[in-house]
C-alpha cells in the first residue's frame, strides 16, 4: 500500500462529509427559493429560478440583530477573558489555597443547566434593573464562557516554564506585570481559543436572550429569527437567507482560527 489510505475510506469520508453538510446546502437552496415554488413537489434540488428577496427582508429586518448580536458576542468575549486569564493564571501558577476545590466548581459549573441559570438571573436582574439590557446579556453568557475559559487558559500556563517566572521576579516584576508581559503574549492561542467558544455561545444564545432580555428593545439574531417565524411561518426564503447570514461569522471565524483553536484546546494535555 505504500502508505496510501484505501480508496474506498476515501469515498467514505466524503459520502458522510456530504450528508453532514446537506442541512447546510438545504438551508442556502431553501434561502435562493422563490415563495411561489416553495411548496412545489418534489423540490428542486437546485435553485434553478433563484432569488435574493430573502436576503433582501433580512436586510430590511434583522440588520438591527445582527448588530445587538455582535455586541453582545464582542462584549462577552473582553468579559470573559478580563475574567478567565488572571483567574487561571492565579490556578495555575501562584497556586492558591483550595486549588483543587475550585477545579472542581468550575467543572460542576458547565454543567448547570442553562434555563435554571437564566431563572436565577431573572430574579435577580429584576431586583437590580438590569432586564431587557445589553449590559446583563452580556454578563449572562460570560457565566458560561468563563468557567470554561479558567480551564483552557489555566492547562496552557501550567505548561510555562516557572524559569520564566523566576527570571521576571529576578528583574523586578511583580505578579502582575509577569502576567501582562510574559504570560498573555505566551497565551495566544489558548486566547483565541477561548475568544472563538465566548462569541460563538453569545452569538448562539436562545435561553438568555429569550428570558432576559424579549421585551427589550434591541433584540439579538437568535430571537428575531425565533419572531420571524412566528410572524412570517410561510415566508421561509427570508427564515433561511436569515439563517445563512447568522451563521456567516460563525463559520468565517472557524475558519480563520481552526489552527489556534486546535493548539489551544490541546495546550497543557502533553508535556514533555
Amino acid at each position: 500500500m505504500n502508505g496510501r489510505r484505501p480508496w474506498w475510506k476515501t469515498v467514505l469520508g466524503l459520502v458522510l462529509t456530504a450528508l453532514m453538510l446537506f442541512p447546510v446546502y438545504w438551508m442556502i437552496n431553501v434561502s435562493l427559493t422563490p415563495t411561489s415554488l416553495m411548496r412545489k413537489s418534489p423540490p428542486d434540488l437546485f435553485p434553478f429560478h433563484a432569488t435574493f428577496e430573502g436576503y433582501q427582508a433580512v436586510l430590511d429586518d434583522q440588520l438591527p440583530n445582527l448588530g445587538t448580536s455582535l455586541i453582545v458576542g464582542l462584549g462577552t468575549v473582553i468579559l470573559t477573558v478580563a475574567i478567565a486569564a488572571p483567574a487561571a493564571y492565579s490556578l495555575a501558577k501562584l497556586r492558591p489555597r483550595g486549588r483543587g476545590v475550585l477545579d472542581f466548581v468550575l467543572l460542576i459549573a458547565q454543567m448547570i443547566p442553562g434555563i435554571i441559570m437564566a431563572m436565577g438571573f431573572y430574579a435577580i436582574y429584576l431586583n437590580l434593573g438590569l432586564l431587557n439590557s445589553i449590559g446583563g446579556l452580556i454578563i449572562a453568557d460570560s457565566t458560561l464562557a468563563v468557567p470554561f475559559g479558567v480551564l483552557i487558559f489555566s492547562a496552557f500556563m501550567s505548561g510555562i516554564p516557572d524559569e520564566l517566572m523566576s527570571a521576571a521576579k529576578i528583574d523586578g516584576a511583580g505578579a502582575w506585570r509577569t502576567f501582562r508581559s510574559i504570560v498573555l503574549p505566551i497565551s495566544r492561542n489558548s486566547i483565541v481559543t477561548v475568544s472563538l467558544f465566548a462569541f460563538l455561545w453569545a452569538w448562539s444564545d436562545f435561553i438568555f436572550a429569550s428570558t432576559l432580555n424579549a421585551g427589550g428593545p434591541l433584540q439579538t439574531v437568535t430571537l428575531g429569527i425565533y419572531k420571524y417565524i412566528g410572524n412570517n411561518n410561510q415566508e421561509w426564503n427570508a427564515i433561511m437567507a436569515t439563517a445563512v447570514v447568522a451563521s456567516i461569522p460563525a463559520a468565517v471565524l472557524l475558519v480563520i482560527a481552526q489552527k489556534y483553536v486546535a493548539a489551544g484546546v490541546t495546550a497543557g494535555a502533553v508535556k514533555d
